[in-house]
């Protein structure tokens, strides 16, 4: 459930539109009504729908206010306006949920309905499907013209890059080089860097401080991808401006990933190099990875809950 609700569309490109303000058209969201309780109940009346996200902010925090692009911590429980009914909380699951306030990475009511908010604060945000999924999705049982109501508590900002201790890496490991903005655009070979490898190996670049990740979490990564030693940069989440989140489980990320990161510390950076009999086999994927393509990343642990 939390990765359908992370994900927009095909990544579609969406308007992005940022509500400031302690409230924006709340009226609409006045008669929903939230209880006390620690995984609180949200009770919202059959048939609720709007036109456009709308805002209340139920209690505002005394946090700093959230911009766009921020990377955010929060719970929520989520309603379908049309039912009234709620299917998805993560009170209920213990695991917060983290999410870039950017159009690429989440769904742009997200965007709308938390930019600007302080953090402690606890927000009703009410989505429609223009803002949400624009279409019906059946695991969630959602129809075409649904409503979404979300009840956010912002809980803290998460980290946007790497922090901790340096390390060297080892003389046969492509160098990784940093943009001007000193963010990861490339691996480059050195004199000592092999043409295969045939083991897939975990090399620590800066070493965070942060709780060991374990497998079934979910996390929050910058990451780049190149074709190893130094071929083409296939993907960077630091081109696109924004964080990615997704669940560390098998069938979702390649074995490399889900072989190597259980251990590491959030906080960290970390580079995997990752032979196709555990990336893309002999398979490969799109246009860029070929049958038997070794792999290499570069990824910063920003959280993991």
């Amino acid at each position: 459930m939390r990765r359908i609700l992370l994900a927009t569309v095909a990544a579609t490109s969406l308007v992005l539109a940022g509500c400031g303000g302690s409230d924006s058209g709340g009226a609409a969201l006045g008669d929903v009504k939230v209880s006390s309780a620690k995984s609180p109940k949200v009770t919202v009346d059959k048939g609720f729908k709007v036109s456009k996200t709308t805002t209340k902010v139920l209690k505002k925090g005394g946090g700093e206010a959230l911009a766009d692009g921020d990377a955010v911590k929060v719970n929520y429980v989520a309603v379908n306006g049309r039912t009234g009914k709620q299917f998805d909380s993560s009170f209920t699951t213990g695991k917060p949920l983290t999410l870039t306030l950017d159009k690429t990475a989440v769904l742009p009511g997200f965007v709308k309905g938390l930019s600007g908010k302080n953090i402690g604060s606890r927000v009703l945000v009410a989505i429609p499907p223009k803002d949400g999924f624009g279409e019906a999705n059946a695991q969630l049982d959602l129809k075409k013209g649904d409503t979404m109501v979300f009840l956010f508590d912002v809980v803290s900002k998460a980290a946007t890059e790497a922090s901790g201790t340096a390390k060297k890496l080892p003389a046969d490991v492509p160098t990784l080089k940093l943009d001007a903005d000193k963010k990861p655009s490339t691996f480059v070979k050195t004199k000592k860097t092999p043409g295969k490898i045939t083991k897939a190996s975990a090399h620590v670049l800066i070493e965070g401080k942060g709780p060991e990740i374990k497998m079934d979490q979910t996390l929050n990564v910058h990451y780049l991808g190149q074709i190893y030693p130094a071929g083409k940069v296939f993907d960077s989440s630091w081109s696109r401006g924004a964080p990615t989140t997704f669940p560390l489980s098998e069938g979702q990320l390649i074995k490399c990933w889900t072989d190597l990161l259980p251990g590491q510390r959030v906080g960290s950076r970390v580079v995997l190099e990752c032979p196709a009999d555990v990336a893309y086999g002999d398979k490969g994927q799109g246009e860029d990875i070929k049958k038997g393509d070794t792999l290499i990343f570069a990824i910063d642990l920003l959280d993991a809950s």
